[in-house]
Parts: structure tokens; sequence; C-alpha cells
């Protein structure tokens, strides 16, 4: 793109801050800034005015739940559903991992993050161990996707790298980066994060897949003969990956999607809740979970939105695609976002100052007209690190990996 095709796009877009400080850059420095004015979605700011009637929700209503006892009755049955499936090639597992690790008060990747005691165990290593478990019960490796984002692409592959795959086959491991959207002020107006750069964030949990078909991922599982895809967040350490008795009960049940799901601490648990949307399978966050959702009760007398998603889900892969071909909602999320200040100089803000623009994994299922809530026992597979100190953080993942015998 040339300068003057850039200053005619943001103008259009109202934008022409951009290029404030572009008679002071280099060549190079003016070549990448030209190149992300190309590559950035401006339309999506137009949302910021919509912001209050975007995305409703419809009637929600409960979704019956495979509790423990129904998974224990046919645990055999679907373990050997599941490990006839990972052997022969149809299951692969997609590891969300462009975020930072900034609430954990770390500059790096949040998966380089060390929770060892007298060891060095890193998030990322904790994942690998757990899906190494089922690469050796099953006796085949299973394909992992490995999603980074430009923020932190280069130091997480060499990573990998250094820690030679925590033993893992390097041959099934495949790194695409996350496709990034533009940050903004309350009044749509993009952030620069630097002279010669604008602001951007990871585009959501949602555009996982989409950006799996822009790096020609989806070619290779093609070519692999994948038909499922086991996506989970970079934060649980505990969590089971590409587990066959999940595996299993979502293809002997024909259900589009599995999701993990835990019985829920409390009514306002910070964790969103299974449920039907217009009659068919959703989650409702639990920032909408209203008081009336909260106090409803099911034919057992137990609330009804009682199981809450852990970010661990079996898609089949031919779905995904005509999923990704309607083109998901975005949403908007108030954030904090660095940005530079009149003088040019980087603000880091301690409160929110703007927004977010993202696609949502509630939104693929909720394309879907099956899905299989799957309760998983909470204190083995449900330890997130969201946090230092205090919930779902360094410390309490800490002690729940010491009470499943996870030497730290």
């Amino acid at each position: 793109m040339e300068y003057q095709e850039a200053y005619d796009k943001l103008n259009k877009y109202g934008q022409l801050h951009v290029l404030k400080y572009y008679q002071e850059l280099d060549q190079e420095e003016q070549k990448i800034l030209l190149q992300q004015i190309e590559q950035t979605d401006f339309d999506v700011l137009s949302l910021c005015q919509k912001k209050e009637t975007l995305n409703p929700r419809g009637e929600i209503d409960p979704i019956g739940v495979m509790q423990l006892p129904e998974i224990a009755a046919k645990r055999e049955e679907y373990t050997q559903i599941g490990l006839d499936a990972i052997r022969a090639g149809k299951v692969g597992a997609v590891l969300l991992a462009g975020g930072m690790g900034t609430r954990l008060g770390s500059d790096a990747p949040k998966g380089v993050y060390n929770i060892g005691l007298t060891r060095d165990v890193f998030i990322f290593q904790r994942l690998i161990e757990n899906l190494l478990d089922v690469v050796h019960q099953a006796g085949a490796w299973i394909p992992l996707y490995v999603m980074t984002s430009d923020k932190n692409h280069e130091t997480t592959t060499a990573f990998f790298k250094e820690k030679k795959y925590f033993g893992y086959n390097a041959d099934y491991v495949t790194f695409f980066m996350q496709d990034m959207a533009p940050a903004c002020d309350y009044e749509g107006k993009v952030y620069m994060e630097a002279r010669n750069k604008i602001s951007t964030s990871p585009n959501g949990n949602g555009g996982w897949f989409l950006s799996m078909m822009k790096w020609g991922i989806v070619d290779q599982i093609h070519k692999a003969g994948v038909e499922w895809l086991n996506v989970f967040a970079v934060d649980n350490v505990l969590q089971r990956i590409a587990d066959p008795c999940f595996v299993g009960a979502t293809i002997a049940t024909d259900s589009a999607v599995g999701a993990k799901v835990v019985k829920k601490t409390a009514p306002d648990e910070k964790v969103g809740a299974m449920c039907l949307e217009d009659g068919k399978p959703s989650i409702v966050e639990y920032y909408d979970m209203t008081e009336e959702l909260m106090a409803a009760k099911d034919e057992n007398g137990e609330p009804a939105y009682n199981f809450g998603v852990i970010l661990n889900y079996l898609f089949r892969e031919k779905d995904l695609e005509e999923i990704v071909a309607k083109k998901l909602p975005l949403h908007i999320v108030e954030k904090k976002i660095p940005y530079l200040d009149e003088k040019g100089e980087l603000v880091k803000p301690e409160s929110p100052n703007g927004y977010k623009f993202e696609q949502l994994v509630l939104d693929m299922i909720h394309e879907l007209d099956s899905c299989l809530p799957y309760e998983v026992v909470r204190n083995k597979e449900f330890a997130p690190i969201k946090n230092k100190t205090g919930v779902d953080s360094v410390d309490s993942a800490r002690e729940l990996c010491k009470e499943n015998g996870i030497v730290l």
C-alpha cells in the first residue's frame, strides 16, 4: 500500500491520527505501518456506536448434562471409541496460547510462566505432559496445533524448541498466529502502541479456526485425515486433552460438539454456564446471569444453570468450516489498552480505557444443533491460572496440582 492509499483509507474512517509520526519514521518503519493499515479492518470501529444493541440474547433455557454417574457407567465403552478414533488419526488438539502473562506480572507469553516451587514447571509443560498421558495410553501421536499471536509468536516457538517440546514429537506440532483486531478509545479512535504501530489485540477465543484456515492449517488437517479438534485454553494446568472418554462420548452420542463442564461452586461464579438459547446450545456468560437465572431450579430441585464451561471443546472439523463461512458476530469488550499519549510516550493505564473486538467460542457452539455438556471432576481437571494470587490463581493452581500428586 502506498502512502496516498493509506491516507485515503484512514480519512474514510476518521483515523488520520495514525499517520501523525509518519514523516519521522525510517523507511522500514513506514513500510510496516503502511502494511498494517492495509491489513486492518476499520469497519469494526463503527460497532462502538451500537454497543448496547449488539448481539442481543435469545430465550435462555436449561440444557441436559452428561453427569459423572452416567459417564462412569459407560466409561469403558466411551474410552474404547475415543482410543480407536485417536489411533486412526482422527483427533487433533488446538492450544489457544495467544495471550500474555500480564495479569501474572509477566511480559512473557502466559504459557512460559513457571509455577514450579522446587523445580521448573512451566504452564506449557503441564499441558504437554497431560497430552502425553493420552499419547502413551493410545500408543499414537496426536497432532497439536498451537495458536500464538503477533505479540508472542517468536518467543513461544523459541521456547518450545529450547525445551525440546517437553518430550513431544516436534513433527506433530504446528504453530499458527491468531488474527488481530484494532483496539480503540470510547469514541472509536484507534490507539497507537508505537509510532509506527496501531494498537491491536487477539481477536478472541472464537477466531481460532478462521486463523487456522488463513495459515493453511486446515489443508494439513484434511491431508492428515483429522475429523475432530479438541480446542483448549492455555491457562488450565490440570485439564485432560484429547481425553479418550470425552472423545468417545461425543462421538457415541452423535453430538456436533462436546463441552467439558464442572459443577459451579456458586450461582454467580465467574464461569460461563451451558444452556439452550432459542432452542440451540449456547453459553450464558457470568456477566449475563440474571438473578432469575441464578435462582432457577431443574426438576430435581438443583440449580438449572449449575455447570460451567472450562474452555475445553471437541468440535467436528467439517462443521467448523460451515460455521466460519457464516461470519461470527463480534463482541465489544472493555479493556485496559496501552497507548501513546500526546507526547508520543507509552502509557499503561491502570483502569479500562477503551474497547477490543473479539469473536467468542459461544457463538461457534450456538451455530450447531447439538452439544454434549460433559461433566468432569472439578479438582482433577480445573485449575485455571488467571490471577497471581487469590481465586483462580497461581497459588490455587499449585495447591490443586499438589493435590493430584504433581511435584512442583
